[in-house]
């Protein structure tokens, strides 16, 4: 899977919500979390996208809640490049607990021009790796 990244999501005691799971805007930072990860290693915004004028935005955010969450679970987060478009891209997602999906994730986003404001196309480098496969 192209761009994929994981990384050990810590649960904190803030993320719980009165019943005692995970709150559910905790998985959108967890998420951005993820998401921020993938750039700084395949596509930085310090360096790469700088050097472009451009930047990455977010559109929608889609999940699925399979199975709760809760204090002292040890979550692996899983985020990879779905799909590479003309002008959008898709990263898919999923929240595990010793294996077991808890969550998965659907997010669309886009990259703007920095001057204008406005959706450019999806960088050349990022649609050839996910259209090689």
């Amino acid at each position: 899977m192209p761009y994929q990244i994981t990384l050990p999501i810590p649960v904190r005691t803030y993320d719980i919500d009165f019943v005692g799971f995970v709150s559910n805007i905790v998985y959108v930072r967890w998420l951005e979390d993820l998401r921020l990860q993938m750039l700084a290693e395949f596509f930085p915004l310090d360096t790469a996208m700088q050097a472009q004028g451009i930047a990455p935005v977010l559109l929608r955010t889609e999940i699925d809640y399979k199975r709760a969450i809760r204090l002292f679970d040890a979550v692996q987060g899983r985020m990879w490049l779905a799909e590479a478009g003309p002008v959008r891209q898709v990263l898919q997602a999923e929240f595990t607990v010793d294996g077991q999906l808890r969550a998965s994730a659907r997010q669309t986003t886009c990259f703007i021009d920095l001057a204008s404001s406005r959706p450019t196309p999806t960088p050349a480098a990022i649609r050839a790796l996910v259209n090689q496969g």
